[in-house]
C-alpha cells in the first residue's frame, strides 16, 4: 500500500518548473500546511541540507508543536557534494549532527545520500553505516535519478530506503526490474516527481523551450486522458498509487489548497486498469533528456531532481 509523504523542497527555496504562486511559501503558510497534512494522516516528512530553509522550518514547527516531536518520521539528506577530503565519516557525522540541530531532535528516522555517485564509495556508504549504528538514524539510503545507482544501493546490503523519479512517463522503476529487485532485498521505495515539477500541468502553447521536447508526449497523453474521461491529477496519482512495490509518494505543495486537493484524489482515485496499461505502452520508453528535471538545461546536468 502506498503512502503520502510530505516533501519539503517547495518551503525552502522557490522551485518547480510551473510554480502555482510563483514564489516560496512563507514560514507561516508552511505550518499551516504541516498543520493539516499531520492532522489528516501524514506521518512522513521528506527534507534536505540542500532545500534552502526547509529543515529549519520544520524545526520551528516542531518547536511550537511538541506533540509531534515523536509521532513524526522525518527523512533528511546530506548535502550534495559535501565530501572533499580523507575524513569521510568524520564529515558525515558532522553534517547529520547540523541537521539534528536545525530540526531540533535526537536522531532521524532516515538519511539519504543526496550525491547519487557516493553510493559507489565504500567509505562514505560505511560512514552512514556508522551514524546509524550510533543511533543517530534509524535507516539510511539514497536519492537516485539512474537505476545504476539504484542498483548499486541494493547490491551493499545495508540500504534502508530509495528514493527515486517515478510517473507516467518516467518508468524505469518498472520497466528495468528495479521495483521488484528492491522489494525482494527488504528496501522500502520512496518514488517522487509523480507531476514532474508541474511539467504535467502545462498547457501546450506554455510549454517552455528547455523542454519543448515534451509537447508530442504531453498532447498524446492529453488526448488519451479525453478518450477516457480522466482528471489529469486523478491519472498522475493512480499511476503511483496503482504499484503495489512503491511504499511512499513524495509529494510536494506550494499552498494548503493543493494539499487537501491531492489528498483527496489520492484516498478517493478509481482510474479503469485499460488506462494505464495504454500509458504504459505509449510512454515506457521517453528519453532520460525529457524525464529527468536535471537535464532539462540543454540536456546537461543542472542540479539534484530534488522531488
Amino acid at each position: 500500500m502506498v503512502h503520502m509523504c510530505l516533501g519539503t523542497v517547495q518551503f525552502g527555496m522557490n522551485y518547480g518548473i510551473n510554480n502555482q504562486i510563483g514564489r516560496q511559501p512563507t514560514w507561516e503558510e508552511s505550518f499551516g500546511i504541516f498543520d493539516y497534512a499531520l492532522e489528516n494522516g501524514i506521518d512522513i516528512i521528506d527534507t534536505a541540507r540542500a532545500y534552502g530553509e526547509a529543515e529549519l522550518i520544520i524545526g520551528e514547527y516542531l518547536k511550537r508543536n511538541p506533540k509531534y516531536k515523536n509521532s513524526i518520521k522525518i527523512v533528511s539528506k546530506l548535502k550534495p557534494n559535501c565530501i572533499n577530503g580523507s575524513d569521510i565519516a568524520g564529515t558525515v557525522e558532522r553534517e547529520l549532527l547540523d541537521t539534528l540541530k536545525h530540526i531540533d531532535i535526537d536522531f532521524l528516522n532516515g538519511y539519504l545520500l543526496h550525491t547519487p555517485e557516493y553510493i559507489l564509495n565504500k567509505d562514505i556508504v560505511n560512514a552512514m553505516y556508522k551514524m546509524k549504528k550510533k543511533g543517530l538514524v534509524k535507516n539510511i539510503g539514497v536519492s537516485v535519478y539512474d537505476m545504476l545507482h539504484g542498483f548499486a544501493a541494493i547490491d551493499t546490503n545495508i540500504i534502508d530506503y530509495i528514493q527515486l523519479p517515478y510517473s507516467i512517463f518516467d518508468q524505469r522503476g518498472d520497466i528495468e526490474g528495479f521495483f521488484y529487485k528492491a522489494k525482494k532485498a527488504g528496501i522500502k521505495i520512496f518514488t517522487r516527481s509523480a507531476f514532474l515539477q508541474g511539467l504535467f500541468m502545462f498547457k501546450e502553447d506554455k510549454i517552455p523551450n528547455k523542454v519543448i521536447k515534451s509537447k508530442p508526449y504531453l498532447s498524446k497523453f492529453n488526448k488519451l486522458l479525453m478518450e477516457y474521461r480522466i482528471d489529469k491529477i486523478d491519472a498522475l496519482l493512480g499511476f503511483v498509487k496503482r504499484n503495489n512495490y512503491i511504499d511512499y509518494l513524495v509529494f510536494g505543495v506550494e499552498k494548503i489548497e493543493q494539499l487537501k486537493e491531492d489528498m483527496h484524489r489520492f484516498e478517493s482515485i478509481d482510474i479503469p486498469e485499460d488506462f494505464y496499461k495504454e500509458a504504459e505502452r505509449e510512454f515506457g520508453k521517453i528519453e532520460k533528456s525529457i524525464i529527468i528535471p536535471s537535464l532539462w538545461s540543454d540536456g546537461q546536468k543542472a542540479g539534484q531532481d530534488r522531488l
